[in-house]
Parts: structure tokens; C-alpha cells; sequence
């Protein structure tokens, strides 16, 4: 067999999906409660999701957005399949990602309540030209395509390029911590983040 036959056999297994875990992996394993305390510690920045799927805008707080490429722009997040906007994002093709000051505390607490209607007020929200509800006050958002989805336990997580981006230019004012004091949950609280958290 040549190099060249090699590799091309190598790329083919590489696009072969891993087999499934099996119930030995999964058999040795900490506590929800153990997992939870562990992360506990372990502060997050807050984001809210939103998205359209056809049958009426959804909104969600996650803590668990972050960036994974520049080139191309990629980031993932999570969401837990207890949500009830997680049908409405995994069948959506695009969603906007809100990337949350301290001053938009309202809206992250609206996307973490479950049983209302987080679209109620129309003051605070409003549609994209390409059709995508979406919250002006938001610090930063991000638009973009989901390209994959993986089931993970009890939540899916969502890979999306970013097609659109809206945040202060590099240095606005207004994109500093101590104008912006980004919103981070941690340990069950909201906090911001600014010139009194600074520590080098």
C-alpha cells in the first residue's frame, strides 16, 4: 500500500463516527451534586439566546457560550433538553447569541424564567432585517448559522458561524470592562466585572 492509499484511508476512518459510549463508560461516575460543587467555583459569562424557528420567537440564559474558532468565526453553546425553547433551537437555522452586560441583568432573568412569555414586552425586543427576534440592549450580539448539533446527556450542544456581529468597536469606551462590567454567574449569583474585580 503507498503513503498517498494510507492517507486517504486514514481520512475516510477519521469521518467514521465514534461508537457510541457504552454503559461500561458511563459506570464509574460522580454525582449530579459532586459535578455541580465542582463547577461551583468556576464564574461564567452570561448570554442569552434567542431564535425563530417558524412557529414563534424563543429566548434562553446560557452560561456556557464560548468562542472555539476565528477562522472561520465558530462559537458553541449548550442547552439543557428540560428548556422548552431547546425544540424551537435545535430545528432553527440561524440564532442570535446576546453576549451580556450588568446593565442587561432583566434580560438574562427573563431568558432563566421558565413559565412566561419572554417576548410579552415588544419594547425591549425587536426583529432583525433577516427575521431573527433579537434584544437591542444587549452589549454585543452575534448572528449566525448552525452548522452541528451533538446530543450530550440531558442537553445539546449547538455549533454556530457567525454571520453578523454587533459590539463596540476595539477601543470605544464603551467596550471596556469598566464601562461595560460584563455580567458572570458564579456560584448561583450574578456578579459584574469592572475596575473593583481587576486584580493585575
Amino acid at each position: 500500500m503507498t503513503n498517498a492509499q494510507t492517507s486517504s484511508d486514514d481520512r475516510d476512518r477519521s469521518r467514521e463516527p465514534d461508537a457510541a459510549p457504552t454503559e461500561h463508560q458511563f459506570a464509574e461516575s460522580v454525582t449530579p451534586d459532586e459535578f455541580k460543587a465542582a463547577f461551583r467555583n468556576h464564574p461564567a459569562g452570561v448570554a442569552v439566546i434567542t431564535a425563530d424557528a417558524g412557529d414563534g420567537p424563543v429566548a434562553l440564559t446560557a452560561t456556557s457560550v464560548f468562542s472555539v474558532s476565528v477562522a472561520p468565526p465558530l462559537l458553541v453553546f449548550s442547552v439543557s433538553e428540560l428548556s422548552s425553547s431547546t425544540p424551537t433551537i435545535r430545528r432553527a437555522d440561524t440564532v442570535v447569541v446576546h453576549l451580556l452586560g450588568a446593565a442587561q441583568i432583566d434580560i438574562a432573568k427573563l431568558g432563566a424564567t421558565s413559565g412566561i412569555d419572554r417576548f410579552a414586552d415588544t419594547s425591549i425586543w425587536e426583529r432583525l432585517p433577516t427575521g431573527e427576534p433579537h434584544f437591542p440592549a444587549a452589549h454585543a450580539w452575534i448572528r449566525g448559522r448552525v452548522v452541528n448539533t451533538m446530543d450530550a446527556g440531558g442537553s445539546t450542544v449547538v455549533a454556530v458561524q457567525a454571520l453578523e456581529t454587533h459590539a463596540p468597536p476595539a477601543g470605544d469606551p464603551s467596550a471596556d470592562a469598566r464601562e461595560a462590567e460584563p455580567l458572570v454567574y458564579h456560584n448561583r449569583t450574578w456578579h459584574r466585572l469592572g475596575d473593583h474585580s481587576k486584580i493585575d
